[in-house]
């Protein structure tokens, strides 16, 4: 199987501290993968490399099948050609309804005239809908968003990243906050998500890390210490140590 995307032994510094250090490892076309690791491991530095936001000093970063380098790419670029994100923090518009932001997010809304001038189609509003099933907000389109719960937002934003049609969704702790029964539902989300596109999960949280139940990277000082089933890389010596055991 080819790889979506290919990181290449990728270092970055910052004021000295190496937060990337080597970094190598790909992500498959349709594949469901969790990355963990210890505070100040590269996570997020490595999804800021990947979405174009942090330029490496050196490696490389290799999209899709004709095998782009994504270090040449500016950050919009890199979300046209087919990588969405989610940040920790739940950002929708709160004054909208759930099918207005729906509907602002879908693919078909590119350059500022068409959206001034856009009027949603048939198409859209079914498009919609079942991405609000897919979500699990079939029954919340009409409600604004800013009335919905901690984890409705985090399941609307994600509808509005897949609503986009990325190939590649990069979603950072997206159980964080969330009840026990909606973290089970963001599980299903993902795990349904990862059927037709890739989706990276980076999360502190074992036991919903367990749940995904997919091939787990651990980063540890910028680069791969393992990777595996979380059984595999939890059973990893060094692993315990500098992650677990704490």
């Amino acid at each position: 199987m080819s790889a979506l995307l290919e990181v290449s032994g990728v270092s970055v510094t910052f004021d000295g501290f190496r937060a990337i250090n080597n970094l190598s490892f790909q992500i498959g076309n349709a594949e469901l993968r969790a990355v963990i690791g210890p505070n100040g491991a590269g996570k997020t530095t490595f999804m800021d490399i990947v979405t174009g936001k942090t330029r490496p000093d050196e490696g490389r970063v290799i999209w899709g099948e004709k095998s782009v380098s994504l270090l040449k790419m500016s950050e919009a670029k890199i979300a046209q050609a087919g990588i969405g994100r989610k940040f920790q923090k739940p950002t929708v518009f709160e004054d909208q309804t759930v099918q207005e932001n729906l509907l602002m997010a879908l693919k078909n809304m590119r350059g500022w005239l068409r959206v001034l001038f856009y009027r949603p189609s048939g198409d859209d509003f079914r498009k919609v809908e079942d991405l609000a099933a897919e979500i699990g907000l079939k029954y919340e389109l009409g409600r604004k968003s800013g009335e919905l719960s901690h984890g409705q937002k985090q399941w609307l934003e994600i509808g509005m990243l897949l609503a986009q049609e990325p190939r590649l969704l990069l979603v950072d702790e997206p159980a964080a906050g969330m009840t026990p029964q909606e973290r089970e539902h963001t599980t299903e989300i993902l795990v349904q998500a990862a059927k037709t596109r890739a989706v990276v999960v980076v999360e502190h949280d074992m036991e919903f890390v367990r749940r995904l139940n997919c091939k787990v990277t651990v980063l540890h000082e910028g680069s791969v210490l393992a990777e595996g089933s979380l059984d595999h890389v939890t059973s990893n010596q060094d692993v315990i140590d500098v992650y677990l055991g704490r």
